[in-house]
């Protein structure tokens, strides 16, 4: 045997063995329902794609996989010894982590790997890259801490290059602090004690981590904002290190043809035109290519690929005066379900990025053509899949700093009293909202924004309402989905279970567009699909699926009625069942339709025939 072909295949044995290590250590937590792509989880290969679709590069290394883990007493130093490997990007909490402990707020959560960098490094600067942390995460490369951040759903990053050390092999270490619902900080639905609507706590990595090698001048990030009145799309791009005299150059992509290109000097804005733009709509998700680099003296010295779509959210009176929701200028209604995006087996992390998608797709397949995020933010391959599917999304904030009590009356404005929160739970909210809206703000899909949910937690409505507007005017912003209602935002949005209902036209239509932010809620738990065997709920339960859809099938005619009466949208709750709540479309585990998806798109089509509601010429 040659020399070489020794090597080669000593090398594959030694792969293949650290491959079976890998896969021996790890094995999924036992005892809870699972979906069917828990099975194709590989702790060697977990979640290896590009997690930034809107801002790519081709130097990027994904340090997803096993690591140590200790959890240790609060305020504790790095342990000298683990207790054991947990499977990173899956909260410690969940059963793909392989470990299935709570943290709680007494105690810190202890993160340790190694890895390396090739030789292509030296003279760039290397970015270590976090999808989301929940929540106060402190991380440290060489036992040197680089930097702390709180937030559990924005992602952040760090340079990286002055901790590194000579060599290849680098050591990351990092703690992280969750108090869940014992703290002010925004938490979404988890709590300590799960049951109801409240679920499992998440501490700890739960979206990809991933490293970047760029030049010291390097995009930071875009801002992508179409007009499709004026055919102009304007990018503004965020620059590291810029010189004097260095240019930016932008161009615009429909596949391989180059429709418009423009460069620009030291940061301006650029404003490409788009001639006779193919509009984005969810019959037609049409996505322009974009690309923006950095040229020194004609050379590039940095380049980032991304996407963009020609849309427009905006809102406009029909010929009875009343507010309509529109997109790109005509009215659609928007109709879609509240959607959690929980996992029986990951939490708030989708097994795969197929299953990420499957969400989506089956959400299409039913005839919906919008979803409201519910109190969660996604990663950014979520986004991605519905800006190339066609899917319009309602985002929430995630909430926090809950205990407002409130009368919901819809004909009465400022009909509860907004929390007094204090100095420190403000700052938590404003910061990760605003870092929520820069990180989300270039998804075409993303047509509202929605700050606060059934009052919890609600604080300087009109304050928050009105920042949020002016920090993105190209959206529309629904300032309280059934909370306390104010005389701010573009919507006013009602909360009626199982019921559709409409808050009044005569006393908000004429200036905002009403909508119904949540309904339905009909339930039905399938054997051997549930989280546990019995204390499941729904707003309305049934015995069959027969049963089920006649029942929403009523609910769409009453639907109907409410559209011609002034209805601009309406959110179904929901996708899926989670946890003990039983009222899905799908079961948890995703095994089960409950109807099926063609039966369920042909009661849908009603409610976007065009002629229920004429527009003001």
């Amino acid at each position: 045997m040659k020399k070489s072909s020794l090597f080669l295949l000593l090398g594959l044995l030694a792969q293949a063995i650290a491959v079976q290590a890998q896969q021996s250590a790890w094995k999924i937590v036992p005892g809870k329902i699972s979906t069917p792509w828990s099975e194709k989880v590989d702790p060697a290969a977990t979640l290896q794609e590009y997690p930034r679709p809107q801002l790519v590069r081709e130097n990027w290394k994904n340090l997803n996989g096993l690591w140590n883990y200790a959890i240790v007493a609060k305020g504790q130093s790095q342990p000298a010894a683990y207790q054991g490997k947990i499977l990173v990007p899956f909260a410690i909490e969940s059963a793909l982590s392989g470990v299935g402990k709570t943290v709680g707020k007494d105690s810190t959560l202890w993160y340790h790997t190694t890895f390396t960098l090739s030789a292509a490094t030296k003279g760039k600067q290397v970015l270590l890259h976090f999808g989301a942390v929940d929540w106060e995460t402190v991380v440290y490369i060489n036992g040197k801490q680089v930097g702390t951040h709180q937030g559990g759903f924005d992602p952040f990053s760090f340079d990286i290059t002055p901790y590194l050390k000579k060599g290849s092999q680098q050591e990351l270490s990092l703690s992280v602090w969750d108090p869940t619902d014992e703290g002010p900080q925004p938490r979404g639905k988890q709590v300590r004690k799960p049951e109801g609507i409240w679920y499992t706590p998440v501490t700890g990595i739960w979206q990809t981590v991933w490293l970047e090698t760029v030049a010291p001048t390097h995009i930071v990030s875009t801002r992508q904002t179409p007009d499709i009145d004026q055919q102009t799309l304007t990018v503004t791009a965020d620059i590291a290190a810029l010189k004097t005299g260095d240019q930016v150059k932008v161009s615009a992509w429909d596949g391989a043809q180059q429709i418009t290109e423009t460069t620009i000097n030291e940061g301006a804005p650029a404003v490409l035109k788009i001639n006779a733009p193919k509009l984005w709509s969810p019959e037609n998700p049409f996505l322009y290519d974009l690309r923006v680099t950095i040229l020194r003296n004609g050379k590039k010295i940095d380049e980032v690929k991304s996407y963009f779509a020609m849309r427009k959210s905006s809102f406009g009176k029909d010929q009875q005066g009343i507010q309509r929701m529109l997109l790109n200028n005509k009215f659609v209604f928007q109709y879609g379900p509240l959607d959690q995006g929980w996992w029986p087996d990951g939490l708030y992390t989708a097994p795969t990025d197929e299953a990420l998608k499957f969400d989506i797709e089956k959400t299409k397949e039913m005839g919906f053509n919008m979803i409201r995020k519910h109190i969660k933010i996604e990663p950014a391959r979520w986004y991605y899949h519905c800006d190339k599917l066609g899917v319009l999304v309602w985002q929430d904030m995630p909430s926090g700093d809950l205990g407002n009590h409130w009368e919901q009356r819809p004909g009465v404005l400022g009909n509860g009293t907004d929390k007094q929160r204090t100095p420190a739970s403000e700052g938590y909210y404003k910061k990760e909202w605003n870092a929520i809206i820069d990180a989300l703000y270039n998804h075409p899909s993303i047509v509202v924004w929605v700050p606060f949910n059934e009052a919890w937690g609600q604080f300087k409505t009109v304050e928050i309402t009105e920042w949020t507007m002016k920090k993105d005017p190209s959206r529309l912003v629904n300032s309280a989905s059934g909370g306390n209602f104010h005389p701010v935002g573009h919507i006013i949005d009602l909360h009626n279970y199982p019921e559709p209902a409409m808050p009044r036209p005569d006393v908000f239509g004429e200036k905002q567009v009403l909508v119904l932010g949540e309904f339905g809620g009909l339930g039905l738990p399938v054997e051997g699909h549930v989280w546990q065997q019995k204390d499941n709920w729904g707003y309305q339960s049934f015995k069959t699926a027969a049963d089920l859809f006649k029942r929403y099938a009523n609910l769409m005619v009453r639907l109907e009625t409410l559209i011609k009466s002034g209805l601009s949208a309406a959110v179904y709750t929901q996708t899926t069942d989670v946890e003990v709540e039983i009222n899905g479309l799908m079961t948890y585990d995703r095994k089960v339709m409950k109807n099926p998806a063609a039966q369920l798109n042909e009661v849908h089509q009603k409610l976007y025939n065009p002629a229920l509601v004429t527009l003001k010429p």
